[in-house]
């Protein structure tokens, strides 16, 4: 019985999230910002009167929310997770590779340096996820990742209250698929604040209109002081 009300719930939300329209929306709040209703409709290139329609089957089924300021009303994802979960499912596209035709690699912005919602991703991502992990700064337990002593003291050196972090009802710290990569990069509360911190330290700048990063001179130093990456 129990089981039987899961599936037809998950039927639901798939149904949801499989409509082109309502999937564009899903796709552009991965930018982690909240959004107007007229600025989606002009991301899935529709009418206002129906993207009305799909927000408020979004917002119904508690997959979105909303918050009114002043005159205008923003979505945005109801919780994290729904966030992650739309992140992963790009998993599902099929992996495909192309002949390398120079000596040079080109890695297009997004695929190199990106947000997952709230947390670093892209090849960059992974990168600095493998030198956490060599530094033993984190550890693989299980699959799955755990802070060391060693990384507690490290992330409190960048101004990290990682205590703090331990109590919120979030994850606090797990492996995330990367889709591009297809490897891990480190997800949860503290890759969040640790996204947080290389923002506002000018590490990195956020793109108009993109999630792909740009790193700057200043961060290509600091990555290679913290973590050995040539970027």
């Amino acid at each position: 019985m129990w089981l039987h009300k899961m599936e037809n719930q998950f039927k639901q939300i798939a149904s949801l999230i499989g409509d082109p329209t309502r999937a564009t929306i899903m796709w552009t709040l991965l930018d982690g910002k909240s959004f107007t209703a007229t600025e989606l409709a002009i991301a899935a290139d529709t009418t206002p009167q129906n993207i009305s329609m799909h927000l408020t089957k979004l917002v119904q089924a508690d997959l979105l929310c909303v918050e009114s300021q002043g005159r205008h009303r923003y979505f945005k994802f109801s919780r994290k997770e729904i966030a992650y979960a739309i992140e992963a499912m790009t998993n599902l596209i099929p992996y495909s590779t192309t002949q390398k035709n120079s000596v040079v690699e080109i890695t297009p912005g997004i695929k190199y340096c990106r947000t997952c919602y709230d947390h670093l991703a892209g090849k960059v991502g992974v990168a600095l996820t493998d030198s956490l992990l060599r530094q033993k700064i984190i550890v693989d337990s299980k699959n799955n990742f755990e802070i060391s002593k060693k990384g507690q003291s490290w992330f409190s050196g960048l101004g990290i209250n990682v205590d703090e972090l331990k109590q919120e009802r979030r994850s606090f710290l797990r492996p995330c698929l990367d889709w591009s990569e297809r490897r891990h990069h480190i997800a949860g509360s503290l890759a969040a604040a640790f996204l947080d911190i290389m923002l506002s330290a000018d590490w990195m700048r956020r793109t108009k209109n993109s999630r792909a990063l740009i790193i700057t001179a200043k961060g290509e130093k600091k990555l290679y002081e913290y973590f050995k990456l040539s970027i």
